[in-house]
């Protein structure tokens, strides 16, 4: 496997008509439609019906990651309005960018993040924003300040402190949609754009493959056998980045957090043959763990770390199997008496890539010549060409709160 070979952007673009990106979600999650490419035969079919179409004992993994209203605004005395998008924590020390979104979260008083700034030129180095908030317990005073200009990190501070950051961004913040709907966020997309299953919170963006599932398409699942698992990557504003490089190897690709339990590898250990992917986010999780497991297998440093390039430096046959790989990351937890590993994942899936867990793919239709083509070509090759030209025809809904697709190569 290389990454010598260069791959033309060309190669991945589609006529994507205006007209059917899905700007509002369906009134009923499961009742989108449904492609299914199977062994390369295209079937069409209603989401409801997804249980009867998975292989024998598949084994989904879902991202249970929960979207944050990242988007802040505060407004100066002048007028101008200042628009904070926080995308991450900022890490102050050098070990802390391995600590949980989570724990984050649950800072009070005061907190650090990362973000892209909105305005940037109307808000001076020296000046400190603020903002009353409106809160069940009474008013809370937000201020924001630069703690690292060059850095664009922001620290937040409010009083009364109590409150945590989780529940004072709910109180001061938007849903961030993605920018390709072009509309602002409505009260409903705070429970529309977000999956039923959401737990942690952290992410900018929805893992929109599971936005579909209800509660009753769970129910059929189970009646039919089909075991399910979560684990946790917080979707970055990344996932939305353009190519931009003719060669689209040459594209810097974005870093995401994943958390793994224990539970998630004994889970995934039980069921290697069958494990299909709830969402491309899903799926980078999942295929990050195994280059983590080898990443650990051969000592190299920093091993819950992974670039864009280390799953195309290894020979075939210097790669172990599936089953050794995640049984080293088990093996580490066991040892150092953790029940969960915090980890950062640049994971570059392209065509050339082969797959280590995952046997398929539930996943909605992405931009034009993005990195989720990319992924979606590595796992069905050329034909992910007849699969968008099929729902085109078809008059599917595409991106986020468009239609879904199971993918079986």
């Amino acid at each position: 496997m290389t990454e010598t070979n260069e791959l033309s952007l060309r190669q991945f673009q589609y006529d994507l008509p205006d007209e059917r990106i899905a700007r509002f979600p369906l009134p009923q999650r499961d009742a989108s439609k449904l492609l299914v490419y199977r062994g390369g035969q295209i079937h069409h079919e209603h989401f409801g019906n997804l249980p009867s179409w998975l292989p024998k004992n598949s084994f989904l993994v879902f991202n249970n990651t929960k979207v944050i209203p990242a988007r802040l605004h505060f407004t100066k005395t002048t007028g101008a309005v200042i628009e904070l998008f926080l995308l991450n924590p900022f890490a102050k020390e050098q070990d802390a960018g391995l600590q949980p979104i989570s724990v984050a979260m649950e800072a009070t008083g005061e907190a650090v993040w990362q973000g892209m700034i909105g305005n940037r030129k109307r808000w001076k180095p020296t000046e400190t924003l603020e903002t009353t908030l409106s809160t069940p317990t009474g008013d809370v005073l937000l201020t924001a300040s630069w703690y690292d200009y060059e850095q664009s990190a922001v620290r937040l501070q409010w009083q009364p402190a109590e409150n945590s950051f989780a529940q004072i961004i709910q109180y001061a913040g938007e849903i961030p949609l993605p920018p390709y709907l072009k509309r602002d966020a409505t009260v409903a997309d705070r429970e529309t754009y977000q999956t039923v299953y959401s737990k942690q919170e952290g992410a900018v963006a929805a893992p929109t493959a599971g936005l579909h599932f209800t509660p009753a398409v769970f129910n059929e699942l189970a009646q039919r056998g089909f075991e399910h698992d979560y684990l946790t990557l917080h979707v970055g504003a990344g996932t939305f980045q353009p190519i931009k490089t003719e060669n689209v190897r040459e594209h810097h690709m974005h870093t995401e957090q994943v958390v793994y339990t224990g539970a998630n590898l004994r889970n995934l250990l039980n069921h290697l043959d069958t494990i299909i992917a709830v969402g491309t986010t899903s799926m980078r999780a999942l295929e990050s763990l195994y280059w983590m497991g080898v990443r650990l297998l051969r000592n190299d440093p920093d091993p819950f770390r992974l670039d864009q390039h280390y799953a195309y430096q290894l020979a075939l046959d210097e790669q172990p199997p599936a089953e050794q790989a995640i049984q080293a990351v088990l093996r580490y937890l066991v040892d150092t008496e953790q029940e969960s590993i915090v980890a950062h994942t640049g994971i570059y899936i392209t065509p050339g890539y082969r797959f280590k867990l995952c046997k398929g793919i539930i996943t909605n239709f992405h931009q034009p010549g993005s990195t989720l083509i990319l992924l979606i070509a590595a796992l069905i090759g050329e034909d992910w060409k007849r699969v968008y030209e099929e729902a085109l025809g078809n008059d599917y809904r595409f991106l986020s709160y468009g239609d879904s697709s199971l993918l079986l190569p």
